[in-house]
């Protein structure tokens, strides 16, 4: 992949990955564009990298706010654990039987087929995008009616749970932002906005590293299964490049969220979910 293309195509991941809209979508169509396969090794590790530099985003900007919070005392900090422990628990619990599913609907008779296999389906992304869409706008909505019901507040175990089915129910489908379900998840039992934003970016800061291991292992078995020699170190510098990029586009995405969540403009985010569902579904519609 030329650099350009890299480049375009890491700011999209960067912005979209932590903005609560959807990375999958936004990437996949602009993949489309410039006519370019993410399924393949190459693009793989581009992927790889693109998340990597985005979780380095999120630490970098949530590293002060947490070490305040989650990190002022060591019970706090053992608190702060078991949440998220048992908000990645939860995850996977609802997560992973719903990938088994969607990979078995998927076959179809092929001999194989990977819950990654969405990346190419506009018809399964519009309606992600649409579920979350209703969920944000919702949230936001009912929010910005009464700001100040959990202004302030923690992060508590009814909180965390929530936080935690809703990641597991966004995790396999492409379009289900997880960052705006998880937000969303936490505004509606009235958590505090800043408590539920942090709470939810250290939750994926936990289950990035397996999304990585995952499409690493991915990655791994397409070259395996190539049968030839394939050269992934043309891909290195676009994919080195591509995570520099995706760390501060992540940045600038990060701050845009925190603005926007705090003036009550959640909801808007629910509203472009719900404009981008109908955009994807025409493309669809149209045979892409």
């Amino acid at each position: 992949m030329p650099i350009y293309q890299a480049i375009v195509l890491a700011i999209v991941q960067g912005l979209t990955e932590l903005l609560p809209v959807s990375s999958s979508a936004h990437v996949i169509v602009t993949a489309r564009l410039f006519q370019q396969d993410m399924s393949t090794p190459a693009n793989a590790l581009l992927l790889v990298m693109l998340h990597t530099g985005t979780m380095f985003a999120v630490i970098a900007y949530f590293w002060r706010r947490w070490f305040a919070t989650f990190f002022s005392s060591w019970a706090a900090f053992v608190r702060f654990v078991q949440f998220v422990f048992v908000a990645t628990l939860l995850s996977g619990v609802i997560g992973y039987p719903i990938i088994l599913l969607v990979e078995h609907t998927l076959r179809r008779g092929a001999d194989h087929a990977v819950i990654e296999d969405l990346f190419n389906k506009l018809n399964w992304i519009a309606p992600a995008l649409a579920a979350a869409g209703i969920l944000i706008l919702y949230a936001g909505l009912r929010e910005a009616r009464s700001p100040a019901s959990g202004e302030g507040r923690e992060v508590r175990w009814r909180d965390v749970a929530w936080m935690g089915i809703v990641q597991g129910l966004a995790i396999p489908f492409r379009g289900f932002s997880r960052s705006g379900s998880t937000i969303s998840a936490g505004l509606l039992t009235d958590g505090g906005r800043a408590s539920v934003e942090s709470f939810s970016f250290a939750m994926a800061v936990a289950i990035t590293p397996v999304a990585i291991a995952r499409e690493a292992f991915r990655l791994l078995r397409q070259v395996h299964h190539a049968g030839t020699a394939v050269s992934l170190s043309a891909a290195l510098v676009p994919s080195l490049v591509g995570m520099v990029c995706a760390f501060v586009a992540g940045v600038l995405a990060l701050k845009w969220l925190s603005r926007w969540l705090e003036q009550g403009r959640w909801y808007w985010f629910g509203i472009y979910c719900l404009l981008a569902a109908v955009v994807v579904e025409a493309l669809y519609l149209r045979g892409w």
